[in-house]
C-alpha cells in the first residue's frame, strides 16, 4: 500500500484538531449523538505536532468512548516529508503524556509508519475516532475489514476546535505563526486599531538584547553579519532585518533580507549610508508610519503584509517607516512563522540574532500587553 505522501492525510486517521463528539456513525451508516457504548479499545492516529487544544479535546472525546485508546503517531521520517519543523516523535508523545497524566494508563502509543496503520486488521479494536472530513476514509477501512472477515469499527466523529478567527486550530497554522496552541491570536486586539505607547516598564525589559549577540566592530558590520549568515544558513522561515545598517550590510554581502525594515536613520540620527540601500532588490516596497516609542496599526499592517507575501509566494518586501522601526521586532516575532530569523543591530556591539519560536512569541505578546493606548 505504500507510505502516505502527506503523513496527516492517512485514510481513517485524524488529520485536523477536534472539539467534542459530534456523532457516532455505526457500521450500518446511521448516526446517533452522544450516549454511545463504551468500547474496550479505540484507535486514533495522526502527527500530533505542537500538541494543541484541538488535539486535547479530540483525545478527551476518545477517552469518553473507550476504556483504552491506541494512539498511533506518525514517525519522524514520514512526518518531516511534510514539514521539517515537526518535532521529534518522542517529544510529540511526551506532550500528550504530560497533558493526560491522570489518564496516561489508558493511552498506549505506537509508531504509525504506513498508509493505514493497524486499522484494517486490528482484532481488538471496535472503534475508530476521526474528524468529519475523514469519515469516508474510515468507511473504506471498514470495507477492507469486511474483506478480511472482521467486524466493522464504529466510527466516532468529532467537531473541529475553532480558533479566534473561526477557523480550525491546526499544527500547521501554529508552525506558520498564525495562532498559539489554544487558538488565540499572538497580537493583542488593541494594536489593530490604536496607536500604542511604550511604557517605562516595558522599555526597561528591552534594554537587554533579545537573542544571541554576534560581536563585531561597528565600523565593519560585515564581520558580524558574515557569521550571522553562516549560523542562519538553512533556516526555513524568512530572514527579517530591522534597521538600515543591518539591511545595507546584508545587501553588501549579496544576501538581501526577505523582509527589510528601514527608517533612514541609525542611532536616531539621519544616516547617509541609507541612500545606498537598493529598494529594487525587493519584490515590493511598503510604506508606513510609526513614531518613536510607539507601535501603529500602519506598521502592523505592513509587517503582516510582508510576512504573508513571503509565506504565500516567497516574495521579498522592504518596509520604509516614517518614524522609527526599533520596536518592530515586537510585532514581527508574533507574526512570523516558526524558524524565521530576525536580525537587528546592537550599537557599538554587533548584530543580535533571534530565531522565531513559541517562546519568542510568548515574550513579545507579554510585552505588547504592557503597552498603553495613545491618548
Amino acid at each position: 500500500m505504500g507510505l502516505p505522501h502527506n503523513p496527516t492525510n492517512v485514510p481513517g486517521w485524524v488529520r485536523s484538531p477536534s472539539f467534542a463528539v459530534k456523532a457516532s456513525v455505526t457500521p450500518r451508516g446511521t448516526q446517533s449523538t452522544g450516549g454511545g457504548k463504551i468500547h474496550e479499545v479505540g484507535l486514533i492516529g495522526g502527527t500530533f505536532d505542537r500538541f494543541h487544544a484541538g488535539h486535547r479535546n479530540l483525545l478527551m472525546s476518545a477517552l469518553s468512548h473507550c476504556q483504552m485508546v491506541e494512539v498511533w503517531v506518525t514517525v519522524d521520517e514520514i512526518a518531516r516529508e511534510k514539514d521539517s519543523r515537526i518535532n521529534p516523535w518522542e517529544d510529540r508523545i511526551e506532550e500528550i503524556r504530560q497533558t493526560f497524566d491522570f489518564d496516561s494508563d489508558r493511552l498506549k502509543f505506537h509508531e504509525l509508519e504506513d498508509l493505514y496503520g493497524p486499522a484494517p486488521t486490528h482484532n481488538e479494536a471496535s472503534a475508530i475516532i476521526c474528524t468529519s472530513e475523514t469519515i469516508s476514509e474510515c468507511e473504506s477501512i471498514n470495507r477492507m475489514r469486511q474483506d478480511e472477515g472482521l467486524p466493522e469499527l464504529e466510527i466516532i466523529c468529532v467537531d473541529h476546535t475553532m480558533s479566534w478567527d473561526g477557523r480550525p486550530i491546526s499544527s500547521s497554522r501554529i508552525r506558520n505563526g498564525e495562532i498559539d496552541r489554544e487558538g488565540h491570536c499572538w497580537i493583542p486586539e488593541s494594536f489593530e486599531s490604536y496607536e500604542m505607547v511604550l511604557t517605562p516598564q516595558v522599555e526597561a525589559e528591552l534594554k537587554e538584547p533579545f537573542g544571541q549577540l554576534i560581536p563585531g566592530p561597528e565600523d565593519e558590520p560585515s564581520h558580524a553579519m558574515s557569521e550571522v549568515l553562516k549560523l542562519t544558513e538553512g533556516a526555513l522561515g524568512p530572514l527579517i532585518a530591522v534597521g538600515d545598517v543591518t539591511v545595507r550590510t546584508l545587501q553588501d554581502l549579496g544576501r538581501p533580507a526577505d523582509v527589510a525594515l528601514i527608517d533612514g536613520r541609525t542611532k536616531r540620527q539621519v544616516w547617509e549610508g541609507a541612500e545606498e540601500i537598493d529598494s529594487s532588490l525587493y519584490d515590493s516596497v511598503l510604506k508606513c508610519s510609526s513614531p518613536a516609542g510607539r507601535l501603529t496599526p500602519s506598521l502592523l499592517s505592513s509587517c503582516r503584509e510582508a510576512i504573508s507575501s513571503w509565506s504565500d509566494q516567497k516574495t521579498s518586501s522592504m518596509i520604509i517607516v516614517d518614524g522609527e522601526e526599533d520596536l518592530a521586532p515586537l510585532l514581527l516575532h508574533p507574526l512570523a512563522p516558526i524558524d524565521s530569523v530576525i536580525l537587528y543591530g546592537q550599537p557599538s556591539k554587533g548584530v543580535v540574532i533571534r530565531w522565531c519560536g513559541e517562546d519568542a512569541k510568548k515574550r513579545c505578546r507579554r510585552l505588547l500587553r504592557g503597552f498603553e493606548v495613545s491618548e
